[in-house]
């Protein structure tokens, strides 16, 4: 029996909206043994795409997984039936923003406090987004060791390094704000 879903048009979108087949999925676990995040989520590729497949969409949209792709196209590459799993996952995030599913993860906070940093200042600053980061999760010092070993070998610089045309920066985020909508 299918567990009820609040969306149950929503896997037919996700299929959509991807261009990916994702009935084409027989769970051949290709796509997992691959997966770089695979340890750090809590399903795996092959298990988000088994939940759209039964429409349990409401529940891949609350996983952590959908946020800890890196979009690395591993899973893509082994799978036998080519079906591009970090297209799903893309479409996924929009439709977890959209419905308000990425407030419940601590990922998204990172992918915007990320994306500012490079809107900002046109690259990371590590240091700063690390910050900014903590303050909004509201979990100051559970890796402050891990930070302080970081800062002692300088992968933590205290000022940002600029990038000579800032303009190009605001136009591409400018054009992606315009294609969003």
């Amino acid at each position: 029996m299918r567990s009820p879903d609040l969306y149950p048009a929503l896997p037919e979108k996700v299929r959509e909206k991807s261009g990916q087949p994702i009935e084409l999925c027989f769970q051949c676990q290709k796509c997992a043994s691959g997966c770089p995040m695979g340890e750090r989520a809590d399903y795996l590729p092959s298990q988000i795409i088994r939940m759209l497949q039964l429409g349990l969409t409401e529940r891949a949209l609350q996983s952590s997984s959908i946020w800890l792709c890196p979009s690395c196209e591993t899973c893509s590459a082994r799978c036998p039936n080519g079906i591009k799993i970090a297209a799903v996952m893309d479409v996924l995030r929009a439709m977890a923003v959209l419905r308000d599913f990425a407030a419940k993860n601590k990922e998204p906070v990172f992918h915007r406090v990320f994306l500012k940093s490079i809107q900002n200042r046109g690259r990371v600053h590590e240091t700063l987004i690390l910050i900014q980061y903590k303050l909004k999760v509201r979990d100051l010092f559970s890796d402050a060791v891990t930070g302080l070993k970081m800062f002692k070998r300088g992968k933590l610089p205290l000022f940002a390094k600029k990038v000579k045309n800032k303009k190009i920066m605001k136009r591409i985020f400018a054009g992606a704000a315009q294609a969003q909508g």
